[in-house]
């Protein structure tokens, strides 16, 4: 990964992979239209970006499945937006009943940096057509990648890790998955931790913790570098990311949410 990417810690996986799962088939609904979150990521006191996870409330069909439509969309804010402008988005569709992505799509803006990029799935041949713009002028490029099936990419992975029953997983628990970044394939695995109680602005609540043991990179410190925690609920909606980079510790936290398809709980200490 080249460039610091607000959005790619809301998400958890730090470097924009694309997952092959090897985990359990997914079984909880534990999302759907309407659901939208919002998020905090700051460096101690400072604030430094917000970002959006959200569910079309419209369903849209792609490559003849009926898919949602999420995006997640962040930015810089305050003085960290002066030496670091980003404004990036990221879109899936997801396929409502295998929870598998037909389509997917990058809008990135990080300083004089630019990229739109749309990545459309062909499992029936086992290949992933790109089209890329990029640079100042968008010069425009297209590539094809080979795929298998149950592959995720960086938004739908996200929900994907919510559907999962952790209840049934014993702790040190691991979800392996194939990642692919670019031109290149990486193994990944995501451990599940347990479960703690997490402070919010919103009250305390039961959480599931888990923690991507991260690739060799140029951004985190070490391994073990990324922590997220789950509301162990019907939901399972990130209440807070932790991450460790060589810059500092970066901390995201949930601001607001609405259209939660179960009911979520907080409270006292």
């Amino acid at each position: 990964m080249k460039r610091f990417l607000v959005i790619s810690l809301i998400l958890l996986m730090a470097a924009s992979f694309t997952f092959q799962t090897q985990a359990p088939v997914a079984t909880v609904a534990a999302y759907g239209p309407k659901e939208a979150l919002s998020y905090r990521l700051h460096y101690g006191f400072i604030t430094a970006g917000e970002a959006r996870i959200e569910v079309d409330p419209a369903l849209y069909l792609i490559n003849n499945k009926v898919c949602y439509k999420a995006a997640v969309i962040g930015s810089s804010t305050g003085t960290f937006d002066v030496a670091m402008h980003i404004r990036d988005q990221w879109t899936s569709y997801i396929d409502t009943a295998t929870k598998i992505p037909q389509r997917s799509m990058r809008d990135i803006i990080e300083n004089n940096y630019r990229l739109k990029e749309m990545v459309m799935f062909d499992y029936k041949n086992n290949k992933a057509n790109v089209i890329r713009e990029s640079g100042k002028e968008l010069s425009k490029s297209t590539a094809e990648y080979p795929i298998s099936a149950n592959l995720q990419d960086i938004v739908s992975g996200a929900y994907y890790l919510r559907t999962l029953d952790y209840s049934k997983m014993a702790t040190g628990t691991t979800i392996s998955m194939k990642a692919f970044f670019e031109d290149k394939l990486y193994d990944f695995t995501v451990k599940y931790v347990g479960k703690e109680k997490v402070h919010t602005k919103h009250g305390y609540i039961n959480a599931i913790k888990i923690q991507p043991v991260m690739p060799d990179n140029k951004m985190f410190d070490g391994g073990n570098s990324i922590r997220m925690w789950l509301s162990d609920d019907g939901n399972k909606i990130p209440v807070k990311i932790e991450a460790d980079m060589f810059v500092g510790k970066v901390e995201v936290e949930l601001k607001d949410f609405s259209g939660l398809k179960h009911p979520i709980v907080f409270t006292k200490k």
